[in-house]
């Protein structure tokens, strides 16, 4: 599935679950990588760069709460939400899971439609846009449910690309994007594109957000990328 889409890493060493839950959150509309051990999600969270983790404490070798632990405490991994799943419901349990860092807890068995509902709140913060969210950036606005956008109130058409782009950039505004990870955000990483075709809906999206007139609100940062703002 193409990264336009949410992508939500499932860490989960049962078969069963993991395949039940893979099949709900493909339903969804989510990209979903799977992994059954915890050296395996390390690996996948740099390859994958998810948007949530659903992840279960009890894991062979590496556990779930050391592997929470290991991403909250790096920069470029802190901000991921981390759903914790576990047998756990002591009280102490499900604080340790919060203090090293997890943004919500599961305990099993757990309603696989509350946990969709969880993973659409987590969602919510990180990417508005998937969710139906409206952003709003200076004077731009961007409903993603009516797939409108517009500047001073005035209505901009933009193609599918550029829509997804500048859902992009008004979800972290002042973020620098390299052109590398805005194909793998826009166009997914199962699409080979050029990366100077980056450029090219860059600039279309670039001339549509200024046909009424005011200034460029995409920066160019040389010889790392596009941010908004």
């Amino acid at each position: 599935m193409s990264s336009s889409y949410p992508q939500v890493l499932l860490v989960e060493d049962e078969p069963a679950q993991r395949e039940v839950l893979a099949y709900n959150l493909e339903a969804e509309g989510y990209g979903v990588a799977k992994a059954e051990t915890g050296d395996e999600a390390l690996m996948l969270v740099e390859e994958v760069e998810p948007d949530v983790i659903i992840l279960d404490w009890m894991l062979p070798g590496v556990s779930g709460i050391e592997i929470c632990r290991r991403l909250k405490t790096k920069q470029e991994t802190r901000a991921i939400p981390i759903i914790m799943l576990t047998a756990r419901s002591e009280e102490a349990d499900r604080v340790r899971g919060l203090e090293t860092g997890a943004d919500d807890y599961v305990v099993k068995p757990y309603s696989v439609i509350e946990l969709m509902a969880r993973v659409r709140t987590q969602l919510r913060r990180v990417r508005p846009a998937s969710v139906g969210e409206r952003l709003e950036y200076d004077d731009i606005t961007l409903d993603a449910e009516t797939h409108r956008v517009a500047r001073s109130n005035q209505p901009i058409k933009l193609g599918p690309t550029e829509f997804r782009l500048l859902s992009t950039f008004m979800e972290k505004p002042g973020r620098v994007w390299s052109r590398e990870q805005l194909l793998d955000r826009v166009w997914g990483r199962d699409i080979y594109v050029d990366t100077r075709t980056v450029d090219v809906h860059v600039g279309r999206l670039r001339k549509a957000l200024c046909q009424h007139g005011g200034t460029d609100p995409v920066r160019t940062v040389r010889g790392a990328g596009y941010a908004l703002g």
